[in-house]
């Protein structure tokens, strides 16, 4: 069953302070149109530059998943992207005034909350989902940690961790269905182990931590040195160890909470795959870094796989336009108006499909003895087939010429030849903006993708 996407109703804010920086940060949490995704956004620095909630912009994984673009960082991202994940919400902007958002208490739980306050509405746009049909695996050669993905009917994880330590052991901890992610993952905190504290201490690394923020598993003694940086950094006059091993003042919510925390981690850095995905996770030792590598490979193989969906369409049905409607929108005329019929319009998408025939008049001159359909002419058909999506826009299309103003990353993958039907699909790379148009576009024949390209073109009233 396709459902649609979703947003919250209305903005929130919560503060707090950032765990490694100790900065104050607000984050305010917005609702974002169809097709946004999730972005964070540094209003506290010039033109509030955006930084999509992608894998592509990962940088590094060092006490937190940490984004770039242009030089613009946002650290720990991974706390909040769970807990927009897990409450099934597809576009959303998330507003910081700091390098990283809020650590409250280490957890998701209050990011939940704030989300589920404001309420979650249903937009008007199909959902994007992968469905796992083959199992998919990344394996650390150095560490050992591993993530396979492999097919469910519904979103799954398992995770499984083991330090090496007696304080903490083996643990498991298990997600059934996302709808379990509040009661069951949501609250369980990040943790560290004190020789990890030491260093972060010694280079002046932890600045928002708390006895209330990060459970501290005691892996070994204490030395006096120690315990005066942790009485100073947590703001305690005295600093024990409880009998479980963890430091004082704070009591485990589970007796797993680490290992589900780990959960909330993968969920959270599996959210940057950009798509949802239906299928079960089973993660061995798992950390940031193989986290968002696994990502990457998961991210790729959707990439590749939907520019290889050929669409499917009952070309003897009748078109959404045919080609006396195409010329009454576009202003091409043969023998230079590349597309026969529109079969699909919305408002970010639109699929044509051309005949291609042996009297193409470009047959005459280009191998006339081993006839291809020149790519520069495909590239034109699939700017013709946006042309169509662009023009859609205004009233009066008639008044209107399209002019091309970039190509990007186009390729050719194989020969167009005669008594071949090209399908062009087209879709919005960004919003229409000031009669711009920037589209993803692929062209297909045979059931396999011939060309595409990124296109971008202006429309402008006839003089």
């Amino acid at each position: 069953m396709i459902q649609n996407q979703r947003t919250i109703k209305s903005e929130i804010s919560l503060s707090g302070v950032g765990l490694h920086t100790g900065r104050k940060v607000t984050m305010t949490l917005k609702p974002a149109p169809v097709n946004h995704g999730y972005a964070f956004v540094r209003i506290d620095l010039e033109g509030q530059p955006i930084i999509p909630a992608t894998v592509n912009y990962v940088v590094n994984t060092q006490r937190g998943t940490n984004l770039e673009k242009n030089g613009v960082v946002v650290n720990t991202s991974e706390h909040v992207l769970a807990a927009v994940y897990a409450l099934e919400i597809d576009n959303i902007l998330i507003e910081i005034d700091a390098p990283e958002p809020p650590i409250m208490d280490g957890s998701s739980q209050f990011f939940v909350e704030a989300l589920e306050k404001v309420g979650i509405e249903e937009q008007d746009a199909p959902r994007e989902e992968y469905i796992v049909k083959d199992i998919i695996s990344y394996k650390d050669p150095e560490s050992g940690s591993e993530i396979i993905l492999m097919p469910s009917d519904e979103y799954q994880v398992t995770t499984m961790v083991d330090f090496g330590t007696k304080i903490l052991g083996t643990q498991n901890a298990s997600l059934d269905t996302l709808s379990d992610f509040k009661e069951e993952i949501a609250e369980a905190r990040t943790f560290s182990f004190l020789h990890e504290i030491e260093m972060l201490l010694d280079n002046d690394l932890i600045k928002g931590g708390d006895l209330n923020n990060a459970i501290v598993y005691v892996d070994k003694d204490i030395s006096e040195t120690t315990t005066e940086k942790l009485k100073k950094i947590f703001n305690k006059e005295s600093i024990s160890v409880k009998p479980n091993g963890i430091l004082d003042n704070l009591t485990l919510r589970w007796a797993n909470e680490a290992a589900r925390h780990k959960l909330l981690d993968v969920v959270g850095d599996l959210a940057l795959v950009g798509t949802r995905f239906r299928g079960k996770i089973i993660a061995n030792k798992p950390g940031h870094m193989v986290n968002t590598l696994f990502a990457k490979k998961l991210a790729k193989i959707i990439k590749t796989e939907n520019r290889n969906k050929v669409p499917q369409f009952d070309l003897n049905e009748p078109p959404l336009m045919d080609i006396h409607k195409i010329m009454s929108i576009l202003p091409h005329r043969p023998p230079f108006l590349l597309i026969d019929r529109i079969l699909e319009l919305t408002d970010s998408k639109v699929v044509g499909m051309k005949n291609v025939t042996m009297n193409e008049d470009f047959f005459v001159g280009h191998f006339p003895g081993a006839p291809v359909m020149p790519g520069v002419l495909q590239v034109e058909a699939m700017a013709q087939c946006g042309g169509i999506l662009v023009l859609s826009t205004v009233p009066d299309p008639e008044n209107y010429l399209t002019y091309f103003m970039k190509m990007d990353n186009v390729k050719f993958k194989q020969k167009v030849l005669p008594g071949d039907t090209l399908i062009f699909s087209c879709e919005l790379i960004t919003p229409i903006r000031r009669g711009i148009c920037h589209m993803q576009a692929y062209a297909y024949s045979n059931n396999k993708l011939v060309a595409e390209a990124q296109l971008m073109a202006q429309i402008a009233k006839k003089n």
